[in-house]
């Protein structure tokens, strides 16, 4: 199958005009120009980009992959897929340690047969005055619990957030990286020099920079400073429009570089649908005009965002030239949070698996391919 566009990127280089050739499950070629004979699908003025990568993502389509429920997380997946999300990394809330482990053993199963590319663990290992969304009642200092959980997952757990000043956290984030995942800082109110701590230990990602994070003091940086100046360190945001506001989203970006910022939802069960009831593990949460918080309360609850609106955002805030910004968006929305995990990067090269978005002029998803097929 060969395609054509009026605009393609990689995540390497913009190509305009530019064409993708398919085969199978895999991309064969990509150029720029006059394509090499005849295409079967022309997409006009269209904008083609690497598949989504989503690696911290509760839930969609009414359903949240805490719930370790076939039916649940398919439905979750279908609705971020038809989003242009081809690479879905599951995140789970705190929760007690029997149905954390049997959540683990569930999602591990549909890990290994592709449903989903990895678990995240968000908690309960966190800070109780930087819940956010989690049941304070649920969190706990890591101990041997940690290593039963890595064990259930059977390689399975690409990440795991931790709050960095909980007693046996440094000793945690060790034993994390020695098991093959990635040890993220969040939900915490460490000072600056506990968060230096956890990045030597072994700490490579900050979750959902700023939310639910001690905030910056002149006189005290704080884990925001310490996570932003050190180059091994990848970044999240989540760029939904109520979570941080397009003028810090460009501090980040230059302040880390764009090669070290990822690009998040952190959705929850109502992402895709309509306002009204809804739960993230144990809490109830309220969703009114698009935003969901704490049910009585203003505490934000996750998003409701999927990829595509994260993308937009980042395009329509960056301060950049349309193409500069296009390509720093592909690398936060891609590139960048494939690396930060290990999984494989979605950039449209020969031998890649072939993940694609096709975006209108107003970057709305008009097709998205996931492993050589259309869905």
């Amino acid at each position: 199958m060969l395609l054509t566009a009026e605009t393609v990127l990689t995540g390497r280089e913009l190509l305009r005009p530019g064409w993708i050739g398919v085969s199978g499950t895999t991309v064969t070629d990509v150029g720029a120009g006059p394509p090499p004979r005849r295409a079967d699908r022309d997409l006009g003025a269209a904008t083609v980009v690497p598949g989504f990568v989503d690696t911290h993502v509760h839930g969609g389509g009414g359903s949240e992959f805490s719930a370790a429920d076939s039916a649940a997380t398919r439905a979750a997946v279908d609705l971020h897929h038809r989003h242009g999300t081809t690479t879905v990394v599951a995140s789970l809330v705190s929760a007690a340690p029997a149905e954390l482990l049997q959540q683990v053993v569930v999602l591990a199963g549909q890990v290994h047969d592709g449903t989903i590319a990895g678990i995240h663990l968000e908690g309960p290992w966190l800070a109780a005055g930087r819940c956010g969304a989690h049941d304070p009642a649920l969190l706990r200092d890591p101990d041997d619990e940690l290593d039963r959980v890595l064990a259930a997952g059977d390689g399975t757990i690409r990440m795991v957030t931790l709050a960095p000043e909980r007693a046996g956290a440094l000793t945690a984030i060790e034993r994390i990286v020695a098991a093959g995942a990635v040890a993220a800082v969040g939900h915490t109110d460490a000072s600056y020099e506990q968060t230096r701590a956890a990045i030597e230990a072994g700490a490579t990602v900050g979750t959902h920079l700023f939310n639910a994070m001690r905030p910056i003091h002149h006189r005290e940086p704080g884990p925001v400073i310490a996570l932003l100046e050190d180059s091994r360190v990848t970044v999240e945001l989540i760029t939904d429009g109520v979570h941080v506001d397009g003028a810090l989203y460009r501090h980040v970006v230059r302040s880390a570089g764009p090669d070290r910022v990822t690009l998040i939802t952190d959705a929850m069960a109502a992402a895709g649908m309509a306002d009204g009831a809804y739960r993230i593990g144990r809490l109830e949460v309220t969703v009114a005009g698009g935003i969901a918080t704490l049910t009585g309360t203003s505490t934000i609850a996750g998003s409701t965002a999927t990829m595509d609106r994260v993308f937009r955002f980042a395009v329509e805030h960056s301060g950049l030239p349309r193409d500069r910004a296009l390509q720093e968006a592909v690398a936060a929305t891609s590139v960048n949070p494939a690396r930060a995990l290990g999984l494989p990067v979605p950039e449209l090269e020969a031998g890649a698996r072939a993940d694609l978005v096709v975006l209108d002029t107003n970057l709305g998803v008009s097709g998205v391919m996931l492993a050589g097929a259309w869905l």
